[in-house]
C-alpha cells in the first residue's frame, strides 16, 4: 500500500512542508540538532507495518500507547520517532532519534504526504474524487470508476469493498484506511501513472483524521440519514463531520445533492466552490437537474440537466430511484472535473457504465424469485431498498437484523419500517459483537411487532418472524417464496464475516441464499466468480 520508490525526505523537510499552525516539533532530550537530517521513506503509526526509513509515531491507543512498541519499530527499521510527552516518558532506549510535538495525531496526514510526496503540484497526481454521506458513497465511487474507465482513464479506488491500484486489488477492511496507508495509496497510484482515483470518505475517516493531508479535487455529497449516532452524539455533530470535506483546504470542488435540508446546508459550507444537484421531486433549486426518470426493467433512464447546454441521457440497470441520485452524483462529479460532456454522452451511449455491479449493493443473485442482496443497515437505505424492490405481483419477504454495540435507537426504526413495506418480515442476527444478540433481536422485534399490530392481522398485516442463526434465517424466507416473490437480504451485503463475542465466522449473505435458492428448486444464475 505504497509506492515501490519514495525519494528520501529529511525530517527537516518533512517539517517545514507542515501546514501554518501545526504542532511544534521539538527534539527529545539527548537527541541532537543534527537528527533532523534523518532521511525518511515512509511514515508508520504502527509498529508491525514498520519499512526501514519509515518515521515511527508513537500515538496515544485507547489501551496501550504506542511509545510501548518503539522497540520493535526500531527493529524493523525505523529512522526516527516522534511521540508526546506521554509517550517520550515510558519510551524504552532504542538509538534512534527522538523527537517529541504536542496533539501528535494532527501531523500523521501533513507528514505522511510530505514524505510519501502523494499530490505533488507538478499534475502528475490523479484526479481525485471523494464521495460522503450517510447512504450511497460505495455505488458512487464504483459509477465514478466505471464512467472513468468508459472514458478510457486508468482509475484507482480506495473503499468500504475493496482497494483498486489499477488492475491490483487489495481487501479492505477500513472504509477509509489510516492516514499513512491513504497518502501511500496515492503515491502509489500517482508511480503507476493512473489518471483518477475514487475515495469513500467516511464520517469515522474525518474525525480520526485518515484523510489529514489529502485535497480532492471534486468531493460530493449524497445524503445524511440517521446513523453512527455512537459515535458522533447527535445529528448536528454528525453533519458537522461531514462538513469538514466541504470546507477550504480539503476539497477544491463539490458537487452536493440537495435534495433535503441537509443537502442545502452542505451547500453553504462549500460556498463558491460547490455546485447543488437536486435528484428528487420538490427539491427546489439547482445547477444540476434530474428530469424524466422512467422505470427501464429493474432500473432506469433518465436525465441530467446541467447548468448551461444540452442535457445528458444515461440509465443505470441497478434497482432502485436512489441509483439514480447516486448515478447523476458521480456523473456530475465527472463532468465538473473538466471531462468533454460530449465525449461522456458517447460513453454513456456505448457503454452503459452505471449499470457495473457494486458487490453486495442492489445485487440481484435470482430473478424468479428477485433475489437481492444489499448492505441497508440505517433506516432511511432499508426503507429506500424496501420501495424500490417492490413488483406488481407476488409479496416482499425482508431478512435483517441490527448491529451490536452501535445505535440502539435505529433498531425499532428499522424494525417499523419493515412492517411498513414488507409482507414478511424475518428479524435474525446481524454483526452482535459482544452484545447479546437475542436482547439485539429483541429491539428490531419491538418495532416490527408494534407496526404490524397497527396494520391488522392476518391478511391485512405482515407476517413478522424471528429466526437465527442468520443462515437459518434465509433459509426461511426462500422456504415462504413462489416465483413472482422477493426476497431482500439486508445489512451485510458484501461482508463474509460475522463477529460474535469476539469470533469471526465465515457468513456470505449471497453465499448462503443462492445455496437455499438451488435447493428449493429455483433456477439460480452460473456463478463463477469468486465473492469480493
Amino acid at each position: 500500500m505504497r509506492p515501490e520508490r519514495v525519494r528520501p525526505v529529511t525530517l527537516a523537510a518533512a517539517a517545514a512542508a507542515l501546514p501554518p499552525g501545526s504542532p511544534a516539533i521539538t527534539p527529545a532530550p539527548g537527541t541532537g540538532t543534527g537528527a533532523w537530517d534523518a532521511e525518511l521513506t515512509g511514515v508508520s503509526i504502527n509498529s508491525r507495518q514498520i519499512l526501514p526509513g519509515d518515521l515511527y509515531l508513537a500515538l496515544p491507543g485507547a489501551r496501550h500507547h504506542g511509545a510501548g512498541f518503539a522497540a520493535d519499530a526500531a527493529a524493523a527499521g525505523a529512522a526516527a520517532i516522534l511521540t508526546d510527552a506521554a509517550g517520550l516518558a515510558q519510551l524504552p532506549p532504542t538509538g534512534l532519534p527522538v523527537f517529541v510535538a504536542e496533539d501528535i495525531r494532527r501531523l500523521v496526514g501533513p507528514l505522511s504526504a510530505a514524505v510519501f510526496n502523494s499530490q505533488p503540484q507538478d499534475g502528475s497526481a490523479p484526479v481525485l474524487y471523494g464521495v460522503t454521506g450517510t447512504n450511497g458513497k460505495t455505488t458512487t465511487t464504483y459509477f465514478i470508476t466505471s464512467l472513468l474507465q468508459a472514458l478510457g482513464r486508468t482509475t484507482g479506488l480506495i473503499g468500504t469493498i475493496e482497494i483498486l491500484a489499477g488492475a491490483e486489488a487489495i481487501p479492505s477492511v477500513l472504509t477509509t484506511p489510516e492516514s499513512p496507508q491513504v497518502h501511500g495509496l496515492l503515491a502509489l497510484m500517482r508511480e503507476r501513472a493512473l489518471d483518477a482515483a475514487a475515495m469513500e470518505v467516511s464520517s469515522h475517516a474525518i474525525s480520526y483524521r485518515r484523510v489529514d493531508g489529502v485535497v480532492f479535487d471534486v468531493a460530493g455529497f449524497t445524503n445524511l440519514t440517521q446513523d453512527h449516532l455512537d459515535l458522533h452524539g447527535s445529528m448536528e455533530e454528525y453533519f458537522a463531520a461531514k462538513a469538514d470535506l466541504f470546507r477550504s483546504g480539503r476539497s477544491r470542488r463539490a458537487v452536493i445533492t440537495v435534495d433535503d435540508i441537509w443537502g442545502r446546508r452542505m451547500a453553504e459550507v462549500a460556498g463558491v466552490r460547490g455546485t447543488t444537484l437536486a435528484t428528487a421531486e420538490g427539491a427546489g433549486d439547482a445547477d444540476w437537474r434530474v428530469r424524466a426518470v422512467l422505470r427501464e426493467g429493474l432500473g432506469h433512464s433518465f436525465e441530467l440537466h446541467p447548468p448551461h447546454g444540452a442535457a445528458l441521457r444515461a440509465r443505470t440497470g441497478l434497482p432502485g430511484t436512489f441509483n439514480v441520485s447516486n448515478a447523476a452524483l458521480a456523473l456530475a462529479m465527472v463532468l465538473e472535473s473538466g471531462a468533454d460532456p460530449a465525449e461522456v454522452q458517447q460513453a454513456l451511449d456505448e457503454h452503459d457504465p452505471f449499470t457495473v455491479e457494486v458487490p453486495g449493493r442492489m445485487q440481484l443473485l435470482c430473478e424468479a424469485p428477485a433475489a437481492i442482496v444489499d448492505f441497508a443497515h440505517n433506516p432511511d437505505a432499508l426503507q429506500r431498498t424496501l420501495e424500490s424492490v417492490r413488483r406488481p405481483q407476488g409479496k416482499v419477504i425482508v431478512v435483517f437484523g441490527a448491529t451490536g454495540e452501535r445505535d440502539q435507537t435505529k433498531r425499532p426504526l428499522m424494525g417499523a419500517i419493515a412492517a411498513s413495506l414488507a409482507d414478511v418480515v424475518i428479524v435474525t442476527d446481524d454483526d452482535p459483537h459482544d452484545e447479546d444478540d437475542a436482547a439485539i433481536r429483541a429491539d428490531v422485534l419491538r418495532g416490527a411487532r408494534s407496526a404490524a399490530e397497527a396494520a391488522g392481522t392476518g391478511a391485512e398485516g405482515p407476517i413478522v418472524l424471528e429466526v437465527a442463526p442468520r443462515a437459518a434465517a434465509i433459509a426461511r424466507a426462500v422456504e415462504l417464496a413462489g416465483p413472482e416473490d422477493t426476497i431482500l437480504v439486508a445489512g451485510r451485503g458484501h461482508e463474509v464475516w460475522q463477529e460474535v463475542k469476539g469470533v469471526n465466522l465465515a457468513l456470505d449473505d449471497r453465499v448462503e441464499l443462492r445455496a437455499a435458492l438451488a435447493k428449493a428448486g429455483f433456477t439460480v444464475p452460473t456463478y463463477d466468480g469468486v465473492e469480493s
